[in-house]
């Protein structure tokens, strides 16, 4: 195989049981080496939600997102601020002193699901992570993968939901009889063109992001109009996310061949732009 994923993606794998999707997304992760091959370009915060979460651990949910942090690069203090923020996003508040062993199977998911966000991952690696939670939650994680994608993240995920984030990937791949090919979404939004992946090949290629064809440009604006009119409304329905640190910007995330487009109608508009770039991440 041999497979490009870009910054700010959402990419759906596909596939019956026992085709190979979670063995793909632990090579993708870095839980799993490949036999051959390579992956290369990893994020160094990249973070991952298994199919199936060890809930016997020596740790409270908190001192166990608080560990998980500090491994991640956060401080004490930080990483314990946001392990608070992150349960009591999910529903897991009134646990955050419990065991984990003495957890619920949907609560000690909620744990799971929350150690994933706490560094603010730059690749974000989900498998059936929806799976145990309450609607709530569900909601919850799907509003977080938006961000993440929003901030420039680029997010991989599995779920045996066909309806989960409908319309929004960016490319869904399937894995079939030891091959990831790309198939055409049906629901997939206007506007967000897939990632192209090489052909399958016998001999073991590459796994990469950030060299695709398909490049995503961000650009930072300020001023104009009080308020943006929706993605729908913009070339290229942009991702629509705000500055970072509260600096007032605004960041628009847009395929390239969109970019020209979406410049002038925010220049036509009064908007200052105060970057255009683009990023991709290699994994």
């Amino acid at each position: 195989m041999d497979l490009d994923l870009l910054a700010g993606t959402l990419v759906r794998v596909v596939g019956t049981n026992g085709t190979g999707k979670s063995t793909l997304l632990r090579l993708v992760a870095g839980v799993d080496a490949p036999t051959a091959g390579r992956v290369t370009g990893r994020p160094p915060r990249t973070a991952y939600v298994p199919e199936r979460f060890p809930v016997a651990l020596p740790f409270t949910a908190t001192d166990y997102l608080v560990h998980l942090g500090r491994i991640q690069g956060l401080r004490t203090g930080a990483a314990r601020a946001r392990a608070g923020e992150w349960l009591e996003r999910f529903g897991a508040g009134e646990h955050a002193r419990t065991a984990m062993a003495e957890l619920s199977k949907g609560t000690s998911q909620k744990v799971a699901v929350a150690q994933a966000f706490l560094a603010d991952p730059s690749l974000l690696v989900l498998d059936e992570a929806w799976t145990g939670l309450d609607t709530g939650a569900r909601a919850e994680l799907d509003a977080a993968v938006r961000s993440r994608r929003a901030a420039g993240g680029t997010v991989v995920f599995v779920d045996h939901d066909p309806h989960r984030l409908e319309g929004e990937p960016s490319a869904v791949y399937e894995v079939r009889e030891g091959r990831v090919r790309e198939v055409e979404d049906p629901a997939a939004r206007p506007g967000e063109g897939a990632v192209r992946a090489g052909p399958a090949r016998s001999d073991p290629g590459p796994v990469r992001a950030g060299a695709g064809p398909r490049q995503r440009v961000r650009i930072t604006v300020s001023g104009g109009p009080r308020t943006l009119p929706p993605p729908e409304g913009l070339p290229g329905h942009p991702v629509v996310a705000p500055g970072p640190d509260g600096d007032g910007t605004t960041v628009l995330t847009v395929d390239a061949g969109h970019s020209d487009a979406l410049l002038s109608a925010l220049l036509a508009a009064s908007w200052h732009i105060h970057h255009l770039g683009s990023e991709g991440v290699r994994v």
